[in-house]
């Protein structure tokens, strides 16, 4: 990762450049905001360490020119500052500032601040590519418009509501609830992989076709599985490929592909399951009228123990106000697919 220095004083620049280079960055060094404007747009670091007070450019110049120019690549800004008034770190937030730090530099507060600047810039290319890659499948199928949007703000919220239940479940944390918002568009990667013949039939399926059709869970699986043996630390990849499996599952173990009951269904894909069929009931698609929130509610709730977690159903009760802001924010008249 790239990450740019500005510092205008020669004492303040070389410790700073000694401590980022100890933290193993190869950093790139400006003396002043101009200086590491253009550098910032030739080089696209990823994170800034720049100083408030410089001649030519001060910092909160140099934050609004990134700010205004960096499109969709956002860029990670900590702030030097011996400024400690509530305003003036105001006025740094709403140039574009991400966070502060003080001299003298501490390396432990140093190293933290990057770190979360780096987790964040990282997690945001991360977000742009699978989003991306879930369109491209989207892009195949008439499941058009604000679909797989829905779908992510609907498990983000179903996951946080689990969180505050009675005996909530230890893994459902913040990085279970940033990685499932993250992961939920990929549940129908596999249909990439499907003919045209039968993803885009505007009937109903006979039962050779929905057979074929069911391959998708294991074409996603396999496709996600193989990512992320190339890399073994990133556990929204492990998640993404367990939601593509399994998503088609039902609590009672009348789900497909293999048929698994209870706990037996990875937690993420038994909370994508419910927010893909209700999103499913609440939308027009080719064959069927859209259903009211209060008809999508009523199936859902027959269906706890059957086909949904009755935990996960406790939770679309407590969220479903949420549901409905998400359903009205983010409506279509396109038709969806029906799968």
């Amino acid at each position: 990762m790239k990450l740019l220095i500005v510092e205008d004083e020669i004492a303040s620049r070389k410790k700073l450049e000694i401590l980022v280079k100890a933290l193993g960055y190869d950093p790139l060094v400006a003396t002043n905001g101009a200086e590491g404007f253009n550098l910032w747009k030739n080089e696209r670091p990823r994170v800034i360490i720049t100083d408030w007070v410089m001649p030519e450019m001060n910092g909160l110049e140099l934050c609004r020119k990134i700010r205004a120019s960096q499109g969709s690549q956002y860029t990670y800004i900590i702030m030097v500052t011996s400024k400690n008034e509530t305003q003036d770190l105001i006025e740094g937030l709403n140039a574009g500032a991400d966070d502060f730090i003080s001299k003298p530099y501490v390396r432990e507060e140093l190293e933290v601040r990057i770190r979360a600047g780096k987790r964040i810039v990282e997690f945001q290319s991360r977000d742009v590519v699978i989003f991306a890659i879930s369109k491209l499948a989207e892009s195949r199928d008439p499941e058009t418009g604000y679909h797989l949007e829905r779908i992510r703000f609907y498990s983000r919220v179903l996951a946080e509501t689990i969180a505050t239940l009675e005996n909530a479940p230890s893994e459902v944390d913040g990085l279970f609830i940033e990685n499932i918002y993250l992961t939920s568009p990929l549940h129908d990667i596999g249909k990439i992989g499907i003919p045209d013949h039968i993803l885009l039939k505007p009937t109903r399926l006979d039962d050779h076709e929905f057979k074929i059709m069911k391959q998708h869970t294991i074409i996603g699986y396999k496709t996600l599985n193989a990512a992320a043996k190339q890399d073994l630390k990133a556990e929204y990849l492990n998640m993404s490929a367990a939601i593509a499996l399994s998503h088609h599952e039902k609590y009672d173990g009348s789900g497909y592909p293999q048929g698994l009951r209870g706990n037996e269904i990875p937690l993420s894909a038994r909370i994508v399951a419910l927010a893909d069929v209700y999103d499913a009931l609440v939308s027009k698609r080719v064959y069927k009228e859209a259903s009211t929130h209060e008809i999508a509610k009523s199936i859902i709730l027959a269906e706890a123990g059957r086909h949904f977690d009755p935990m996960v159903v406790e939770a679309f009760k407590q969220c479903e106000s949420k549901f409905i802001e998400i359903h009205d924010q983010l409506q279509t008249n396109d038709n969806q697919s029906r799968v």
